[in-house]
């Protein structure tokens, strides 16, 4: 089912999300329902924040592409990313690289609006899969891109709050229209 991305503004997406402590059929039916959202917006990920949900549970699916290439990594190992995809990731826990470069970001909960964001290039991911098995990897290239902004959805963080001071000003009114849901 096809839910209802909510937009800046909506209190929710300020939200610290709550930790899932039980992997259940109500978690389940949530985390296929996102992945059919996300899918449906053409987005690359999705966190359960944007669909009204505080809670600590996000989907990712990165497709292969060439201008912005992804790797995922198991043990040290190169894996197939499609494999992988869509990925359901429960209470993740990320370490950044330290390089870092900015690329362009856009946001389902924010229309239209794109902006150049500083992040790492590489990422340490812990999280809980859907099936309940744990799992740590290593990405890079949109893959990380993607696992650090809706990380940052699940502890209230908006992709505005990573633009630097120009990009806000010239952005001001845009995102004062849309948080009075104009």
């Amino acid at each position: 089912m096809i839910l209802e991305i909510v937009k800046y503004g909506t209190p929710v997406l300020r939200a610290k999300g709550k930790t899932v402590t039980e992997i259940n059929d109500t978690i389940r039916t949530l985390a296929e329902n996102m992945i059919e959202t996300m899918r449906a917006a053409n987005g690359v990920g999705l966190a359960a924040q944007q669909v009204g949900e505080a809670l600590q549970l996000a989907v990712i699916e990165v497709p292969e592409m060439d201008e912005r290439p992804s790797t995922m990594s198991l043990n040290g190992k190169l894996c197939d990313l499609n494999k992988w995809m869509p990925m359901v990731l429960i209470n993740p826990q990320l370490e950044p690289g330290k390089e870092r470069e900015a690329g362009i970001e856009g946001c389902l909960s924010f229309p239209d609006i794109t902006a150049d964001i500083s992040r790492a290039t590489s990422v340490i991911a812990k999280a809980q899969l859907l099936d309940g098995t744990r799992i740590e990897f290593e990405a890079t290239g949109l893959f990380a891109r993607a696992l650090q902004h809706e990380a940052d959805h699940l502890n209230g963080i908006l992709f505005i709050d990573r633009m630097n001071s120009a990009t806000k000003v010239s952005l001001a009114g845009k995102l004062k229209r849309m948080q009075k849901g104009r």
